[in-house]
């Protein structure tokens, strides 16, 4: 994938910009995600994410555990990312990229932004020599909804379940 994509509407945001996350944007992808937690109620991230992070997005291996293109206006401001990594459908016997987090600062969306990051994101798949993106939003989240419709996304009915796993002992 090309480090940099095309701009999005730029009568929006004069130059934004859409490419793969740096290390130097370590921090700011950080903020995001808090922000990111706080619209879906849900737990901010744990005060070390960024130590965790930084290894799978920057580690040292040739390619990345977790991908991350980050929407970028002209003064340099990160106002949006999205993440995946591979995973695999045992249905299918195959790969696939799996779209962990698409979010844009409010007053951002709407603006052609969002279809930036999700289009990188798709870039990613072919570069990885994948055939199908999956992801998943909350229901309550109508606006994602109606944007994923637009994409030409399918969606199942399906619910999503976590578990820590406790120690051993």
């Amino acid at each position: 994938m090309d480090d940099h994509l095309p701009a999005p509407d730029a009568t929006a945001h004069p130059h934004p910009e859409v490419r793969r996350a740096r290390p130097d944007d370590l921090p700011r992808i950080v903020e995001l995600m808090r922000e990111h937690a706080a619209y879906e109620k849900a737990a901010p991230p744990a005060p070390d994410v960024a130590d965790r992070l930084g290894p799978l997005l920057f580690g040292a291996a040739e390619q990345p555990r977790l991908h991350c293109v980050v929407a970028r206006l002209a003064d340099g401001e990160v106002i949006g990312y999205a993440t995946c990594s591979a995973e695999v459908s045992t249905w299918d016997a195959r790969e696939y990229l799996h779209m962990d987090c698409l979010f844009l600062r409010d007053g951002t969306r709407g603006h052609g932004l969002g279809r930036q990051l999700f289009d990188a994101v798709v870039a990613v798949a072919r570069d990885l020599g994948l055939t199908e993106v999956q992801w998943q939003t909350p229901v309550w989240n109508q606006g994602a909804v109606r944007f994923y419709n637009r994409l030409g996304g399918g969606a199942k009915e399906k619910l999503r379940y976590t578990l820590t796993v406790p120690p051993t002992g």
